[in-house]
């Protein structure tokens, strides 16, 4: 993750691997920076959505709590679509089948395989049809670009499906 420094025009820089964190101080957001630290990584990349994380060549997990948080914001800023809501509730869903896996097993892709099958079925009904809202359509273009970046924790052991850890340490290095 990545945040502009407080009384500063840098930035810095956070990753981690969950048991370690790094911080990297750098004068702009440019992705340059992204492309240096990870040029020989071969895990798993978690990010939010900041299209730098793009050019790391790697498998990649996008944050699913930035993409609730996109949700929400445009549910409150289009209340009555009822074609943007299904789309959201039925992510919803989705999601929470998957944490109650996670609650119970973990983050084992033995027990989260299962989840592809609802993946493509939420696509199914809810990306991959017909619709007449703006924002609704926004959200379909943007689920089906990153749909190999949101769901890859589901194939792999001890990935998660957000980046708090990585938050959480921008949060700490910020309060500074």
């Amino acid at each position: 993750d990545e945040t502009r420094v407080n009384g500063s025009i840098g930035y810095v820089w956070v990753f981690t691997n969950l048991q370690e964190v790094v911080y990297i101080y750098s004068d702009s957001r440019e992705g340059q920076i992204i492309r240096d630290v990870l040029k020989d990584f071969k895990g798993i990349l978690v990010s939010d959505f900041y299209s730098a994380y793009d050019s790391v060549p790697c498998e990649q997990q996008r944050c699913l709590i930035h993409l609730i948080r996109d949700f929400n914001d445009d549910l409150l800023a289009n209340p009555f679509d009822t074609e943007f809501k299904r789309l959201v509730v039925g992510f919803g869903q989705l999601l929470k089948m998957i944490v109650e896996t996670i609650d119970a097993h973990g983050l084992k892709a033995y027990f989260l395989n299962k989840h592809k099958k609802d993946v493509e079925k939420y696509y199914e009904s809810s990306v991959e049809t017909e619709c007449s809202s703006e924002v609704t359509k926004k959200y379909q273009t943007r689920l089906r670009r990153n749909k190999d970046r949101l769901f890859t924790f589901l194939n792999h052991n001890g990935v998660p499906w957000n980046n708090n850890n990585a938050e959480n340490a921008i949060k700490a290095f910020a309060k500074i």
